[in-house]
């Protein structure tokens, strides 16, 4: 048998080191060639790392969590000519040692301990552990402490194993109880968690926010939307209150292209674009992540919206490319449906504005002579009051809102 060395590739990015965020093997694992043994992280990408060969798993390089550098190692082999059988090999742990790791951990005790199975549990020859309280309430139910199994140190019946004993109990009671929960789980941060974090860290730190929230009436923007869509065109992509949004901005940045622009602070210089590149915040299974729709100047609504939708779904799935998730210029955040009525949104770093968008809803407006139903809409926006000032911020959401009320002047350059 010889040793195999597996070393952590370089990812094509120009990188120096790689997160590790997921594990597909474990120490004594027979794996085969192409089999996937661990997947990296790099900025927003993950990239699974492949087996070489036919072998089995004698070494890990460390835990989720980890940083480790390109070109060190990665996992080692123990790998020889001829073919490995397909089958896994697990360690079966001792029962002491079952036993000693229940008894140093509160969380472990609680996911790791035995079921309850009243019916064939042995007696216990020794007089059972158990706080008095515990003890009474025993009493009380009529439940022999010797046929509880105690999941507590060195065997402690708790009133967890209580519950557990009652539940599974024939004829046992079906009172619904309140319980006390003392289960703590530590939940390690990483892969894109931690960069979403780090990410946020860095902008409300470094970043002092100026918030402005303003009422939109989109009735008549909600009217055209419904209307454009009922035209069924297979080409076009349905169009949803976002690419509105997006081409009443680039409006209102042609008006203030200061808004569109990346603050560089330690050097003290804004970074002013032409182009209008627009992240829009996307909710996935691993994190909020920020695909940018870019050059939206040059975009009418259909493509906006076909742009978006391609970019939102490969974000989800999570095949998104480095470039589709970086250089936004001004970003829009949106929790659709359930946007409730204001929001304070985080400023994407280093850019120096954000645009919020709160749920529709239909509220009664005056339209100078009664209350009318109408629909409504609040835009919460953020700016970096480094550079932007308050009025300015005031004058661009305005801007957007008076676009937005009359849906007309959208399609109209100014």
């Amino acid at each position: 048998m010889a040793e195999r060395l597996v070393k952590l590739p370089d990812v094509g990015e120009g990188i120096a080191e790689a997160e590790l965020v997921e594990w597909h093997v474990k120490v004594g694992d027979i794996v085969r060639e192409d089999a996937p043994l661990g997947a990296v992280m790099t900025d927003k990408a993950t990239v699974e790392i492949p087996s070489p060969a036919d072998g089995e798993v004698t070494w890990l390089a460390g835990k989720v969590g980890d940083v480790l550098a390109i070109g060190s190692d990665f996992v080692r082999l123990k790998v020889s000519g001829a073919a490995e059988p397909s089958r896994r090999t697990k360690p079966v742990p001792s029962q002491a040692a079952a036993t000693s790791a229940l008894a140093t951990d509160d969380a472990s005790r609680a996911t790791l301990a035995p079921a309850v199975e009243p019916a064939s549990l042995p007696v216990q020859a020794d007089k059972p552990l158990a706080s008095p309280a515990v003890r009474l309430r025993a009493r009380e139910a009529g439940i022999e402490l010797r046929r509880v199994r105690g999941s507590g140190p060195a065997g402690r019946i708790t009133h967890d194993d209580l519950d557990a004993y009652l539940a599974r109990a024939p004829g046992g009671t079906t009172e619904k109880r309140y319980e006390t929960k003392t289960a703590v789980e530590d939940i390690k941060i990483v892969g894109l968690r931690r960069r979403i974090a780090e990410k946020m860290s860095i902008a409300a730190s470094r970043i002092p926010h100026i918030s402005y929230i303003e009422e939109v009436d989109v009735t008549a923007l909600e009217d055209l939307r419904t209307k454009l869509n009922a035209k069924k065109r297979p080409e076009r992509a349905r169009l949803t209150l976002l690419p509105f949004l997006m081409r009443a901005m680039v409006q209102a940045i042609a008006q203030q292209p200061n808004l569109n622009a990346h603050f560089d602070d330690a050097n003290g210089i804004v970074h002013q674009y032409g182009g209008v590149h627009i992240g829009i915040a996307t909710q996935t299974d691993g994190g909020l992540m920020v695909p940018v729709v870019r050059h939206v100047e040059t975009r009418d609504l259909w493509n906006c919206a076909a742009e978006m939708t391609r970019l939102a779904e490969a974000a989800r799935a999570g095949i998104a490319t480095r470039e589709e998730l970086t250089g936004s210029t001004i970003t829009i955040s949106s929790l659709g449906a359930i946007g409730g009525l204001a929001t304070t949104p985080i400023i994407n770093h280093p850019e120096v504005a954000i645009i919020g968008v709160n749920k529709i809803a239909i509220r009664p407006h005056w339209d100078g002579a009664a209350f009318v139903p109408r629909k409504m809409m609040n835009l919460s926006s953020s700016f970096d009051h480094r550079v932007i000032d308050g009025f300015e911020a005031a004058q661009f959401v305005q801007r957007i809102k008076a676009l937005l009320e009359t849906p007309a002047l959208i399609f109209i350059d100014d």
